[in-house]
């Protein structure tokens, strides 16, 4: 299946909500990102991507329109060598092997547009699907945390894998 990353637009703002109104897309991302989504929500986040330049936030397109997104988030301080990966897809998509492919698009991407060295994406220890989107991109485990995370009134492991620059 074709897809492309693309920067958010505000017309996007219909079709975020309905393919991020999934409480199983929510399960396995942080609190930031609310359960149900909003029209409100839609916007309020497509404003916040446009702000960076270049951009972090891409909208992952599948025949014209906005069905998830993946982000690069350089850090600051000790860690500004390195960049947070992380990256949603509609569950209608999921299993085409897109988010593997749209991984390793944005670490080039991540790599070639931002001074950092390090990459690395933090799924909970559940998110067996996220871990093996990781592992075939190049991904290394880096480490363990066991139920270190508070999520939907339980405690959950919180895994680190890593790729670097000279990978």
């Amino acid at each position: 299946m074709n897809f492309t990353l693309r920067p958010w637009t505000l017309d996007d703002a219909k079709s975020l909500a309905k393919h991020a109104n999934n409480p199983l897309i929510a399960a396995n991302l942080t609190n930031a990102f609310p359960y149900p989504y909003s029209m409100e929500n839609a916007l309020a986040f497509i404003t916040r991507a446009l702000q960076n330049i270049p951009p972090t936030i891409l909208a992952i397109d599948i025949n014209g329109e906005a069905c998830g997104g993946i982000g690069i988030h350089p850090q600051q301080d000790v860690y500004c060598k390195n960049a947070e990966l992380g990256y949603w897809l509609a569950e209608p998509f999921w299993g085409n092997g897109i988010v593997t492919k749209a991984v390793v698009e944005m670490v080039e991407y991540g790599f070639n547009n931002f001074d950092i060295t390090r990459i690395f994406a933090r799924p909970y220890g559940h998110n067996l699907a996220s871990q093996k989107v990781l592992v075939k991109a190049g991904f290394k485990i880096e480490a363990n945390f066991e139920k270190t995370l508070f999520k939907n009134n339980q405690f959950v492991d919180e895994l680190i894998y890593g790729i670097r620059k000279t990978e």
